[in-house]
């Protein structure tokens, strides 16, 4: 059964207009913790009004998993790594998943921890008796 998300979890659309830039950002995301996944696409076939004309270009589209909290991060980091002037940096809510993914989402995008460290064993009491 799906699990309900209440942590509110996002998929962001990006395009960029090479696989370079789509590679280069998606693995910031990552590196960052801003994004669990990106998957890249492409190339897909953008048609779009810009200043008073209509576009047609090859694109590659980024599809980036993450938590809704860390949605204006990501927008911010897109920005400044995009060379569009306007990039398209699009949160669709993500209100249900699969309880092992969304688990892995979660702990993907969450602080890095420190790993455990190992405490010595106790010592156990000396039972011989006598003074040391």
């Amino acid at each position: 059964m799906p699990l309900r998300t209440p942590h509110r979890l996002k998929a962001v659309l990006v395009t960029t207009g090479s696989e370079e830039q789509a590679v280069s950002i998606a693995r910031v995301l990552v590196s960052e913790r801003l994004a669990a996944c990106v998957n890249i696409v492409g190339p897909v076939r953008s048609i779009y009004r810009w200043r008073d004309g209509v576009e047609d270009d090859r694109e590659y589209l980024l599809i980036a998993k993450t938590r809704a909290t860390l949605y204006i991060k990501l927008e911010k980091r897109v920005r400044e790594l995009h060379t569009y002037e306007v990039p398209e940096v699009l949160a669709l809510n993500a209100d249900r998943g699969s309880p092992p993914y969304v688990k892995w989402l979660l702990e993907s995008t969450g602080p890095l921890r420190a790993p455990a460290k190992k405490r010595p064993p106790k010592s156990a009491p000396d039972l011989r008796g006598g003074s040391q």
